[in-house]
């Protein structure tokens, strides 16, 4: 017997999302670390709550002097955010749920547990039990992680080697280099690869084999800066001198892809340190710009900015050269990834990864991608019954195919063309 046709149309739009929602990921850009970096791997009840985002949104709450609170130790600062955001107030925003998502999934009632005994379960794990539970939770086949020769902590990581867990794979930040040039260049003489902060052929070949020694040693998967909103290219700072004269040239010669994560605005409120980074809206001329230019390069990109991404849609349709990514940062809500998904469907088709984590404490994948994997289901659902309405009805094989694609199929097939 055939089914009446909306009962076909639900029954595809659920095989969907239980597709979706058991598919494996390659989450492409996270701050997470190698569990042979300890502590600088972050994960556990306190780093949950004092992630930047918390920090931010507490501070609404609490009438304390901003110093008063980064004299605390992260416990007592975890204690005063789960009071102001739990306690006193419901948990409403993305970031509160999403501890209450991650704890929920790990099997723990938040409503039954305070404190002290949450931390008393976590202290219980070692890490690399945990890491396999949390990796196993979220289902991801595999971490992108954010790896910079500049920071003080990581580097001699790196410099003295440890056995690599191959779920864990490094992109190599670059943003000294690019936005803060005098200083980088007094790191590189120091370390012997320049003579000065002088923009010549001998410091650009210099910074080139810096990049080529740190691509080698951490087995870089892509290159990576964050910019400002006020990013131009071209033009003739030291930036985009160093762009086309170190990154782009030791790009093409390593095969490996740009990513550029325009639209960020440091230190708009320094008293809140980490957290009180901002936006503003991007030039996408200047990604536009690159992409013609240098046809040669592959570049990766995902914007911060709510009003950039139509534009940042039809750059990727002129420019094949060009793979958006994820919902970054303040776009990294349902209702923005949502509106994000549903926008790059309808004008790329498959030729994009929808999400990545960002997370910078390893439990905070459990929850981004258990709520992402509900939006881009949905989305894509929806997007399957539009088809059989006009007559093309997807099998199973071809839903697997594409969503393999939207979960990091698509960004390797990039990096590798």
């Amino acid at each position: 017997m055939t089914l009446p046709a909306d009962s076909r149309l639900d029954d595809l739009a659920a095989r969907v999302e239980r597709i979706v929602a058991s598919a494996p990921v390659l989450d492409i850009h996270t701050h997470l670390y190698d569990p042979a970096f300890g502590p600088l791997l972050l994960w556990g009840i306190d780093d949950l709550l004092v992630y930047h985002y918390l920090v931010a949104e507490a501070f609404r709450q609490l009438r304390e002097p901003y110093e008063d609170f980064w004299r605390l130790d992260k416990s007592a600062q975890a204690d005063r955010v789960w009071d102001a955001l739990f306690v006193r107030n419901s948990p409403v925003s993305e970031s509160c749920r999403g501890v209450l998502t991650t704890l929920h999934r790990l099997g723990i009632d938040p409503r039954r547990h305070d404190l002290p005994s949450l931390r008393k379960w976590f202290a219980a794990w070692k890490t690399p039990d945990y890491v396999d539970r949390c990796l196993n939770l979220a289902n991801l086949r595999g971490i992108l992680m954010t790896n910079s020769p500049f920071d003080d902590e990581e580097r001699p990581v790196w410099e003295g080697g440890f056995t690599r867990d191959t779920r864990f794979q490094a992109a190599l930040r670059i943003d000294p280099l690019l936005v803060a040039w005098p200083d980088a260049a007094a790191r590189l003489a120091q370390w012997g690869y320049v003579s000065s902060a002088d923009l010549n052929q001998a410091n650009f070949d210099g910074a080139r084999r810096f990049l080529a020694d740190w691509a080698r040693k951490i087995s870089a998967r892509y290159v990576m800066v964050s910019l400002p909103p006020s990013f131009r290219y071209p033009d003739t700072s030291p930036t985009t001198r160093l762009i086309d004269e170190v990154v782009l040239p030791f790009c093409r010669e390593h095969g490996l892809p740009f990513a550029l994560m325009p639209g960020v605005k440091r230190a708009v409120n320094p008293a809140l340190r980490l957290a009180g980074d901002g936006m503003g809206r991007s030039d996408l001329s200047a990604l536009e710009n690159l992409c013609s230019a240098n046809p040669a390069n592959r570049f990766l990109a995902t914007v911060l900015s709510r009003e950039n991404q139509h534009e940042l849609c039809v750059v990727a349709r002129k420019f094949r050269n060009l793979h958006i990514f994820g919902c970054w940062w303040f776009t990294n809500i349902p209702l923005v990834i949502d509106e994000m998904t549903r926008l790059r469907l309808e004008l790329l088709g498959l030729s994009f990864t929808p999400q990545h984590s960002d997370a910078r404490v390893l439990d905070q994948v459990i929850y981004k991608w258990d709520h992402n994997r509900r939006i881009i289901g949905s989305v894509l659902a929806e997007k399957y019954v539009d088809l059989a309405r006009s007559g093309w009805w997807v099998t199973e094989d071809e839903i697997r195919r594409d969503v393999s694609a939207l979960f990091g199929g698509a960004f390797e097939s990039f990096c590798q063309s």
